[in-house]
């Protein structure tokens, strides 16, 4: 009998320390919670948030929350404590969310109706206030699905169908106004709207042809006027072209007469200064170079003997005139009244 109490006791002692570990690991599981580099969580307490705990603080965010004396900031990701058995921890991603909403029909400033999908990317930047506003990532997407809807009706109100069709840089602004509008919307509700992208736009069939030629018609509009602006800038630039040219001309012909004065002047000068060294030289050049420009191998040339032009083609001084008996006269012609 005492062998089987020693055991019952021995395996009561067992139980009782296995008991014990189970309820230290059951505590212990309740006292710690690991929050993710992509997470951000809320430590409630009877019904009321006590703690924030996030990776980073934004400035604008830890504004916020300094707001909320009773509310504790906590930084950091990792294995976090809380109360067990009082403490609850509810989490949220901090990463960008992805919200695609359903078609929507929008009525353009020419009144057409256009069909538009469209995505959101969205994040919570302040859980607190985000717990406070929806408590759930469903109830967001609802009313980011409503101010979206709204901002795009007054958005696209504002624009004809064929600029928001053909025009894209049109379309982008349009969109980062949107996502700053509607980011502003939910700033005091822990949200802020990254970035808004429309995925599709389709037209209702009965609207295809008037906004197709509305669209040919604004087009031919713009190349009417990139022509015109083409050609206005093709008359620019001939004109000055023109302008530079006859300067340039102008100047040049100038420079020319200068220094071809400048030449005939330096070259007199340099003739009056040889004709003065050796006058007779001077005038045998002068007559060689008449030589040269007159006379050709089939030349005939009837020169008086006297010239001086003579003097050294002929070999006869002008000086020296020979002796020429001179022509006899002729017979003078008698009239009718002299004849016999």
């Amino acid at each position: 009998m005492s062998g089987n109490t020693n055991n019952n006791k021995g395996s009561g002692k067992y139980v009782l320390i296995a008991v014990i570990i189970i309820a230290l690991l059951i505590v212990m599981s309740n006292s710690i919670f690991t929050l993710a580099e992509d997470e951000s969580a809320l430590v409630q307490r009877f019904g009321r948030i006590v703690t924030v705990y996030m990776r980073v603080v934004p400035d604008e965010v830890g504004a916020q929350l300094a707001e909320r004396p009773e509310v504790s900031v906590r930084t950091g990701t990792g294995l976090r404590f809380k109360i067990p058995f009082i403490d609850d921890v509810i989490k949220y991603p901090s990463k960008l969310i992805l919200y695609d909403s359903p078609p929507r029909e929008v009525l353009t400033l020419d009144r057409h109706r256009l069909y538009f999908d469209n995505t959101a990317v969205w994040r919570i930047e302040n859980p607190l206030l985000f717990y406070e506003a929806y408590n759930n990532i469903d109830g967001a997407k609802e009313r980011i699905d409503d101010v979206l809807y709204s901002e795009m009706r007054i958005s696209v109100g504002r624009l004809n169908s064929y600029v928001i069709i053909s025009d894209r840089e049109t379309s982008g602004r349009m969109l980062r106004d949107m996502a700053r509008a509607v980011s502003g919307n939910f700033f005091e509700q822990g949200i802020s709207v990254v970035d808004i992208r429309i995925k599709r736009t389709d037209l209702p069939s009965e609207t295809y042809d008037s906004i197709y030629n509305r669209m040919n018609t604004e087009r031919q509009r713009v190349a009417a006027e990139n022509r015109s602006e083409g050609e206005r800038t093709l008359l620019e630039i001939r004109s000055r072209t023109d302008r530079e040219v006859i300067s340039i001309t102008s100047e040049a012909d100038r420079r020319a007469e200068v220094i071809r004065g400048e030449g005939d002047s330096e070259a007199a000068r340099v003739y009056n200064e040889v004709y003065s060294r050796d006058p007779e030289f001077f005038e045998f050049y002068n007559l060689l170079d008449t030589y040269r420009q007159t006379v050709g191998q089939s030349s005939t040339m009837i020169v008086p003997i006297d010239s001086p032009f003579a003097k050294y083609l002929l070999g006869i001084p002008p000086s020296v005139v020979p002796d020429i008996d001179p022509a006899p006269a002729p017979p003078p012609v008698q009239t009718d009244d002299e004849q016999p």
